[in-house]
């Protein structure tokens, strides 16, 4: 029933429609805790380098095999109002810095399921958000004044923090080699503006195909294009290359209105052909005449164009995608023309070498050998389909974490050292506050130990004498101590080689506090539900749900041999 209340002549009031519910006060914020509570348990089997990884089957009978938390969440078709918000946490850490999406989720379930309990001592939700909040901005500063301050870029920190963001994945046994291209990638496309570096993910073309192993990714000082050569006349190799990168097609456009020619007889039909042909062999000798050897087409090219240019030896590529046009501008130097009477020779862009391979099954076109590309592209090879596509989401993180040292060059050790350190140091801070926010702040430090906890739970140690042994060394100041989950100890992060850059961490503490303080705000859930029932009046024959839009048509009933189409479409 809807909601109800009484008016003072003691009649119901009804306020939300049949089917609508409400859940209230406590009832509500049990629920909301319960449901991200939920969420982070999934997830947090999979954090740290003895993490497990999740299978994932979507409707279509797709699998996914990853251990990417932000991946994980947006794979699950998650319901659940409160929960959606977690999800949107890992999406917005993932965009935002790459890493560390399934510690914002771990991290964020902590601090409600912390909050459950003080709710059961009556503390009320919004003394627990002021303290979350101020404790939150804390915990920043703390691991900010932990941060140690490098070079943007310094190869070797740069290397070993791709390393740290690939020793939780598949792609860990190939981490060292992976790390290096991704390192040269990144710098590759780095722009220096004033003292600091900006970097644009997008410059980096990442290329997957199946077959090979890991090994066998590269990088490529250039642009991979899955096109083939339009023309089997074309050489197939064409070495030093002059590329125009044309945005029109090379075709005879129609006219915008309806034309009628009419044709006598065979000979004006000749001369009309004839004039097409001449207007192709004139757009392909201003190409031909500015020195190009490689076309790179976005629109259509003309059978006839096609024999023209392979005629001059000439490449000729064409239905390029913008962006890859976009960023062969940026790899060649080349300038994208858009009218063929622009095109001069200043407008083309060089590389060593355009030639087309066969990859597994498909022919494509690398673009390779350019003197100072601002586009790259990494080729990631892998045994199957599956596996390329996880070495793609590691190597996703990995690109994003160096992004983040190189705009912002803080780091700090891996292995939930630092998370401890300013848990330790935020329980101190709590006895400064003085009432209830006092138990929140603690309750925050206790949160915060989640990590390494959860870290020592994966790698098989005992939990609470990893997390007490961790704590005291944290007292004596041993504040790069952390847990060593390949060696099953307690051990100093630094020197294992364990970095992570200090955004990700700012970025996992601040997304899971707003979101906790969030969730805990809420206490009133009010749900309306479309109107229960068969089909609105008038409408005979409504579709059954779930029908796809077929099967419940009506007079589609009795069609020999349909099959039934339920949910198919």
């Amino acid at each position: 029933m809807g909601m109800q209340a009484t008016s003072k002549g003691n009649m119901p009031v009804v306020l939300l429609k049949e089917g609508g519910s409400e859940t209230k006060g406590k009832d509500a914020q049990k629920n909301n805790i319960a449901a991200s509570k939920i969420i982070a348990e999934i997830v947090h089997t999979s954090l740290g380098p003895r993490g497990m990884d999740k299978m994932l089957v979507d409707s279509l009978g797709d699998v996914t095999i990853t251990n990417d938390g932000a991946t994980i969440l947006k794979e699950i078709d998650v319901q659940h109002p409160a929960a959606k918000m977690l999800v949107e946490i890992s999406k917005t850490t993932d965009n935002e810095v790459g890493d560390g999406t399934t510690s914002a989720v771990v991290l964020a379930g902590a601090l409600l399921e912390n909050a459950e309990s003080l709710i059961d001592q009556d503390v009320h939700p919004t003394i627990i958000v002021d303290g979350y909040r101020k404790a939150g901005r804390k915990a920043k500063q703390f691991l900010e004044s932990i941060a140690d301050q490098v070079s943007a870029n310094d190869k070797n920190i740069l290397n070993k923090i791709a390393k740290t963001s690939m020793q939780t994945k598949l792609v860990r046994n190939d981490s060292v080699q992976l790390a290096d291209i991704i390192v040269k990638s990144v710098l590759a496309v780095s722009e220096k503006d004033g003292e600091s570096y900006d970097v644009d993910i997008d410059d980096i073309k990442v290329e997957k195909k199946a077959g090979g192993s890991i090994k066998d990714s590269m990088i490529i000082q250039g642009i991979v294009l899955d096109k083939e050569i339009v023309h089997g006349g074309m050489p197939r190799k064409v070495s030093d290359a002059k590329i125009a990168l044309i945005n029109t097609a090379l075709e005879i456009s129609k006219t915008e209105t309806d034309a009628k020619i009419n044709i006598q007889n065979p000979q004006q039909l000749k001369s009309f052909l004839d004039e097409e042909n001449r207007m192709l062999k004139t757009m392909v000798d201003k190409v031909i005449g500015s020195g190009a050897n490689v076309v790179l087409c976005q629109k259509g090219i003309d059978d006839m164009a096609q024999h023209y240019l392979a005629k001059s030896g000439i490449i000729a590529v064409r239905r390029i995608k913008e962006s890859d046009l976009t960023k062969l501008a940026k790899a060649t130097g080349a300038r994208i023309v858009t009218n063929l009477d622009d095109l001069f020779e200043k407008d083309l862009g060089t590389a060593d070498l355009v030639e087309e391979r066969k990859i597994e099954e498909d022919k494509w076109v690398f673009v390779e050998g350019c003197k100072h590309p601002k586009s790259v592209t990494l080729l990631l090879r892998g045994g199957s389909q599956r596996v390329v596509d996880e070495v793609e989401r590691s190597v996703h993180d990995a690109l994003m974490v160096v992004k983040d040292v190189i705009e912002n060059p803080s780091i700090v050790a891996g292995g939930g050292a630092p998370e401890t350190y300013a848990a330790t140091k935020l329980r101190n801070w709590a006895k400064s506050l003085e009432g209830r926010e006092q138990l929140a702040a603690e309750k925050f430090a206790d949160a915060l130990e989640a990590i390494p906890l959860t870290l020592s739970e994966n790698a098989g140690m005992d939990p609470i004498d990893t997390l007490t042994l961790l704590r005291s060394k944290q007292q004596k100041g041993e504040k790069w101590t952390g847990i060593d989950v390949m060696k099953g100890k307690i051990a100093n992060m630094k020197s294992s080689d364990i970095i992570e850059p200090l955004a990700v961490k700012l970025q996992i503490v601040s997304a899971s506090a707003e979101a906790a303080c969030m969730i805990l705000r809420i206490d009133d859930v009010i749900a309306t539900q479309k109107s229960a029932g068969g089909p609105p009046p008038g409408a005979e024959g409504g579709m059954p749900p779930g029908m796809g839009g077929m099967g419940g048509m009506p007079g589609m009933g009795g069609m020999p041999g349909m099959p039934d189409m339920g949910g198919m479409m």
